[in-house]
């Protein structure tokens, strides 16, 4: 590459955390993540009355004790696996040619901090890759506003390019294989669980194509040119792809929603009642999934893997396994690397 060339940017953007384990800490990080429209989609003042007056006082002592279980002497699992990841593509990619930042849309590293990092190395293009394999208005799409909003201001914008979703792409579902696989090789499961953050239903059809949403596992069962942006058909999909390449038997995999927030529907069907659905019916081992994180999180870590653990042993499930997150395993950076190549 020619050195009078310029370079090409890399923004890789994970949700967020809070900066410790500190009440007021995560009560800040949650002011920041509900406030955001995309988030909770109501008009400002009943969204910020029921985020500063209702949600962030009263949960926060209680996420703060959550997050208390996954903390580590590195910090927050969700920032460390990020920046391990950070760096390890810049350790992959040609240093000549792409200049790699991070940052997180709520918190720190901000997205701000990223995008002035590649900004002041002049790049040529930006291509901004929201980690979050499934397209959702809530994530990707609160990504790209923050990105646009920000980049508005520049005098000389560069060409930016957004990566929607990855769920198909051959490295993503060849690495959550090997996690897989790795766990089936040390025991025999009765069941497997590919549990999916949740979203209110609203949401959901509110990107519906010329009304075709049904919200249906019919509807969901098949994914098209109609449904392609749809969050809960993009998720069946993903389990009907790993499920094919680890060779699951069909009426041994489930896909499931968890996380819900508040009285709203949210797509189904939840988690906690499909865990209650297989103890009625004698379910003993269960192997979970958790393929809308790439990093492991309070959501996989403490969730998934702790909360929903008792709730089936109580029921008297005897094994309940959670396949760990990509975090910054060789095949995801290989995946990311490729995902980057591909849009330059």
């Amino acid at each position: 590459m020619s050195k009078n060339k310029s370079k090409i940017g890399v923004l890789l953007v994970n949700l967020g955390t809070p900066d410790s384990t500190a009440t007021a800490d995560v009560r800040k990080y949650l002011r920041e993540f509900l406030m955001d429209w995309r988030v909770i989609d109501f008009p400002f003042i009943p969204r910020w009355m029921l985020v500063n007056l209702i949600i962030a006082p009263f949960r926060a002592p209680k996420s703060a004790k959550e997050y208390r279980k996954l903390w580590t002497d590195r910090g927050s699992p969700l920032l460390f696996h990020t920046e391990d990841l950070r760096d390890k593509l810049i350790q992959k990619l040609d240093p000549e040619k792409y200049v790699v930042a991070m940052g997180m849309r709520y918190q720190t590293p901000s997205i701000e901090e990223g995008l002035k990092k590649l900004n002041g190395a002049n790049v040529s293009k930006i291509i901004v890759l929201p980690l979050f394999p499934q397209y959702a208005s809530a994530t990707n799409g609160s990504v790209v506003d923050k990105v646009m909003e920000l980049a508005k201001e520049w005098q000389i914008i560069p060409n930016i390019t957004f990566i929607n979703n990855f769920v198909e792409h051959p490295l993503f579902l060849e690495a959550w294989t090997e996690l897989g696989k790795e766990m089936m090789e040390k025991s025999e499961y009765d069941m497997f669980l590919f549990s999916y953050h949740g979203l209110p239903e609203r949401q959901i059809r509110k990107g519906s194509v010329d009304g075709y949403c049904q919200l249906s596992d019919k509807c969901c069962g098949n994914y098209t040119k109609k449904n392609q942006f749809c969050y809960r058909g993009q998720c069946f999909y993903t389990t009907r792809l790993l499920a094919e390449k680890l060779q699951l038997p069909n009426d041994k995999v489930m896909t499931c929603f968890q996380s819900r927030l508040g009285k709203d529907p949210w797509i189904k069907p939840y988690t906690e009642d499909v865990i209650k659905e297989l103890a009625s019916k004698g379910v003993k081992k269960v192997l979970v999934f958790s393929p809308a994180f790439v990093a492991d999180c309070l959501e996989t870590t403490v969730e998934v893997g702790e909360e929903y653990k008792e709730e089936f042993e109580e029921l008297g499930g005897e094994k309940w396994d959670l396949v760990p997150s990509l975090n910054s395993g060789d095949t995801w950076v290989a995946c990311v690397k490729d995902l980057v190549e591909q849009n330059s």
